[in-house]
């Protein structure tokens, strides 16, 4: 009896020991290649979170523009419906207009377009009696672009997944290197310490200095 127990003890004891070695390994593959696959993504949401913070040192890339020109009568004229999609194509390709189409309102006697894009609007203003219009773009430049894409704002649904996919990346990296810290013998109280630290400095920043 004793000895079954034993064995069953020491069997659980190995089944322990080899879960152990699991987890170790595979945390620090996961760290390791997740940190180099997830680098660009994680390096550029750094970065724009500095730009972010100041955006007043980048104002003066900020241009706008102002032209004027005609649509074909037929599409806007008040006597019919609009031809929203000839309109809009022929806004895109005739004057060069990029972003997503995000209003077109249609009144008795004008047409409201607004383009968005990261780092760029346009909005066109047409007189349904004569065709003419007149069209504002305004471009925040680079930094107005990167910023705009770490926002995911007018970035489209593509973007907006890469932003979810580089949360996850962060959240499993975060987590593979902590549980790395717990076996390292020589490291892992003075990590804990140092991960506590952090916490509670983050915590009291925010009660001592955020209004």
């Amino acid at each position: 009896m004793g000895k079954q127990e034993s064995s069953s003890n020491g069997g659980a004891k190995s089944s322990a020991s080899r879960f152990r070695h699991w987890l170790s390994t595979w945390s620090r593959w996961l760290h390791v290649y997740l940190s180099m696959i997830s680098f660009a993504i994680l390096f550029f949401f750094a970065v724009t979170g500095i730009t972010l913070n100041h955006t007043d040192w980048f104002a003066h890339q900020q241009r706008s523009s102002d032209r004027t020109g005609m649509v074909n009568l037929a599409w806007v004229g008040t006597e019919q419906e609009v031809a929203k999609l000839e309109t809009v194509e022929f806004l895109r390709s005739d004057f060069g207009i990029k972003g997503a189409l995000s209003d077109f309102i249609v009144d008795d006697y004008q047409c409201t377009i607004a383009f968005n894009g990261p780092g760029y609007s346009a909005n066109v203003f047409v007189n349904r009696e004569d065709g003419t219009f007149e069209l504002t773009e305004t471009s925040s430049g680079f930094v107005g672009l990167i910023n705009d894409l770490h926002k995911g704002r007018d970035s489209g649904k593509t973007w907006a997944f890469i932003i979810d996919l580089s949360a996850v990346l962060m959240i499993l990296v975060s987590l593979s290197g902590l549980i790395m810290i717990f076996y390292l013998k020589k490291r892992r109280s003075p990590g804990i310490i140092l991960a506590l630290i952090g916490l509670v400095l983050s915590y009291l920043v925010y009660l001592a200095f955020v209004p």
